[in-house]
C-alpha cells in the first residue's frame, strides 16, 4: 500500500495546491469568516434559517455561496490530504524496514500538515495577512515536494549518477525555486502582480522607482505600509520588479541544469520535462502582464510552480554519489 499511496498522496497535494491558488485568485480566501468551519456549519449554509443565522452572528460579513463553496472545497480537500499523509506515516512506520525513505520523514510531513492547518486558520482570522499567506503557500509547496521525493524514492527509477559539485548545483535548485516560490506568494499576497503591465521594462522604465523597506516589510498588514498607512506603488513595483529577477535567476539556474541532466541517459527524460516546463513558466508570467492577470494563467502560473518543483524533486531524488 505504501508506493501507491505515495503516489496519490503527490497528485492529491498537487491538486490541493493548484486549488488553493484558485480560491486565492478568485478573491475567494475570506469567503468564510470563521475556521474549519463557514458561518459556524461543517458546511456553507443553505437552508434559509441557516442563512439567517449566519448573518445574525457576521452581520459585516455577508454570506457569498460562490466564494464559500470555493473555500469550503479546498479545506475538505486539503483535509484528505491530511488524513492521507497521516497514512502513509503509520505504513512508513511499520515497514519502516522495507522502504526506501526515512519514516521520520514521513512522520515529520504529519507535523506539516498539522502547522499548514494552523497557517490555514491564520489565513482566515488574521484577515489576509501577506506574510501568513506567503507562509500557507511555502508550506503547500514544502509538503508536495517532500511527498514526491517520499514516492520517487520508492517507486524504483533509475539513479542518475553525476560528479559532486553537479550534484551540489542540482541541489541548489530546489532552494533557488523555493526562494522564486517564496518571492511569488509575496507578488501575489500583496496584489502586486500588476504593479507593472509592461514587458520587459517596468513604467518604461529598466530600473523603476522602487520602496524597497515598505514592500519587504514582513509583519504588515495587507495593503498597509510600515506605519499603518496606505501601501504605495513604489513598494507594489519593487515587490513584483524583485520577483522578475528570482525568475530570471530560476531561468539561468534551470538552463545549465538541463545541460547537466542532458549527460546522462537515465535523465534525459527529466532534462526534456525540466526544459518544456520551464519555458511554459516563464511564457504563462509573460501572458499574465501582457494579459491583466485573467484567471486561467494566474493559477497556471502557480501549478507551473508546482510542476517545476516535482521536476527538480525528482531528479534529486535520483542521485547518486558516484563520480565519473
Amino acid at each position: 500500500m505504501f508506493k501507491p499511496l505515495s503516489v496519490f498522496a503527490v497528485v492529491l497535494a498537487f491538486c490541493v495546491v493548484v486549488l488553493g491558488s484558485y480560491v486565492r485568485l478568485s478573491d475567494a480566501g475570506l469567503g468564510c469568516p470563521d475556521w474549519p468551519g463557514c458561518y459556524g456549519a461543517l458546511s456553507v449554509p443553505q437552508s434559509e434559517s441557516a442563512i439567517q443565522s449566519a448573518q445574525q452572528a457576521y452581520p459585516d460579513r455577508p454570506l457569498e455561496h460562490a466564494k464559500a463553496w470555493k473555500e469550503m472545497a479546498h479545506r475538505y480537500l486539503a483535509g484528505s490530504l491530511g488524513l492521507v499523509v497521516l497514512g502513509l506515516a503509520v505504513l512508513a512506520y511499520r515497514h519502516r524496514q522495507h522502504i526506501r525513505s526515512s519514516w521520520q520523514l514521513s512522520a515529520a510531513l504529519v507535523v506539516l500538515v498539522g502547522l499548514q492547518a494552523l497557517l490555514g486558520m491564520w489565513t482566515v482570522t488574521l484577515l489576509l495577512k501577506p506574510l501568513i499567506v506567503t507562509l500557507h503557500l511555502l508550506g503547500g509547496m514544502s509538503t508536495l515536494a517532500l511527498l514526491c521525493w517520499i514516492a520517487v524514492r520508492n517507486t524504483g527509477q533509475p539513479s542518475i549518477a553525476l560528479p559532486s559539485a553537479q550534484q551540489w548545483w542540482l541541489r541548489l535548485a530546489l532552494l533557488v525555486w523555493l526562494l522564486q516560490v517564496i518571492l511569488g506568494g509575496w507578488t501575489s499576497s500583496n496584489y502586486a502582480a500588476l504593479a507593472c503591465t509592461d514587458f520587459p521594462t517596468c513604467h518604461g522604465l529598466w530600473w523603476p522607482d522602487m520602496d524597497m523597506y515598505d514592500a519587504f516589510h514582513l509583519t504588515r498588514a495587507l495593503g498597509e505600509s510600515r506605519d499603518g498607512g496606505q501601501l504605495h506603488l513604489d513598494a507594489l513595483t519593487a515587490i513584483q520588479w524583485v520577483h522578475r529577477l528570482g525568475a530570471l535567476l530560476v531561468l539561468a539556474w534551470g538552463v545549465v541544469s538541463i545541460r547537466i541532466l542532458l549527460q546522462r541517459k537515465t535523465a534525459r527524460p527529466l532534462a526534456w520535462a525540466l526544459l518544456v516546463v520551464l519555458l511554459l513558466q516563464i511564457s504563462v508570467g509573460i501572458g499574465n502582464l501582457l494579459l491583466q492577470l485573467p484567471l486561467v494563467l494566474a493559477v497556471l502560473h502557480n501549478a507551473g510552480a508546482a510542476l517545476l518543483g516535482i521536476c527538480l524533486v525528482t531528479v534529486n531524488a535520483r542521485l547518486i554519489d558516484t563520480s565519473y
